[in-house]
């Protein structure tokens, strides 16, 4: 496996993201999202007038968080339904077999398709999120405290669900591994917001339940870092009960602990993928 062969496939899927209909689809979403944001933004700031009192701040902080969220799912609907037909369209059509016929190892064409995903899951989080950014700077005259690390952990976030995604379209149809990918994202931040319930209840069952989750599927724990990078720091000692429990506001950022179990995750899964890949008839 060449590192050329990797960049060759990884250009040519990235190519071929740019030309699907999806990215149309992803690219409406975004501007209605942001469009929306901005008159949202407005009225917080003709409401408060400024953000000057901590009030202002915390609503910011929260409602930035919130439209974060949004892009975060759009990310994850756009990679995850792309992820399928990467793989598994392109092997149910026969394209697979007609480039694996060459001297071309199995595991560098997945490696190169997953890392022209990344590019394409990355560039689209960059690109929404600061918008999104410059709108509340704009409208309001927030900017937050770690806007890269921010907008990092939401690439991140993408890129986790995206490997899941090529993992599970190396076994199932395109239409199948995007719906339970998706799924999957989904109740995993669901149940992260029941954990969060339950540590603000001293509950340690219910609040294991949000920890379990976070380490099967990173992608919440991801969020939750990032929003912590979108918030005011100097509101953790003024509204510290808000805090509790709350979906759109985290009292903590990410571990380094975590971000390395974050890499171990997605280079597993990718080795699987790898290992199913490999398996699979053509």
């Amino acid at each position: 496996m060449t590192v050329r062969t990797v960049l060759t496939i990884a250009g040519l899927t990235l190519k071929e993201a740019a030309r699907r209909k999806v990215l149309r689809s992803l690219a409406a979403l975004t501007v209605v999202l942001l469009s929306l944001s901005a008159w949202g933004f407005s009225r917080i700031d003709a409401e408060f007038g400024g953000m000057t009192s901590g009030e202002a701040r915390l609503t910011a902080s929260l409602v930035l968080n919130l439209v974060m969220f949004g892009l975060s799912l759009i990310a994850a609907l756009g990679t995850a339904f792309l992820a399928g037909p990467t793989m598994s369209g392109e092997t149910e059509s026969g394209i697979a077999l007609a480039v694996l016929a060459r001297p071309v190892r199995r595991s560098a064409v997945l490696l190169g398709k997953w890392l022209g995903l990344v590019a394409f899951g990355s560039g689209f989080v960059a690109v929404a999120g600061l918008a999104q950014l410059l709108i509340v700077r704009i409208t309001t005259g927030y900017w937050p405290p770690n806007p890269v690390a921010g907008l990092a952990l939401l690439a991140a976030q993408a890129a986790v669900l995206l490997t899941l995604g090529l993992l599970l379209s190396t076994a199932i149809s395109p239409m199948a591994s995007g719906i339970v990918a998706v799924g999957l994202f989904g109740s995993t931040w669901i149940a992260g917001v029941v954990g969060g319930v339950g540590t603000a209840l001293d509950n340690d069952s219910v609040a294991r339940v949000g920890t379990i989750s976070r380490m099967l599927l990173p992608t919440d724990g991801l969020w939750r870092g990032a929003m912590n990078s979108f918030q005011d720091p100097t509101l953790l000692t003024q509204f510290s009960e808000a805090f509790k429990g709350h979906p759109f506001l985290s009292s903590s950022g990410l571990t380094p602990a975590y971000a390395g179990w974050a890499v171990v995750w997605v280079a597993l899964v990718l080795g699987l993928a790898a290992v199913s890949f490999q398996r699979r008839d053509l």
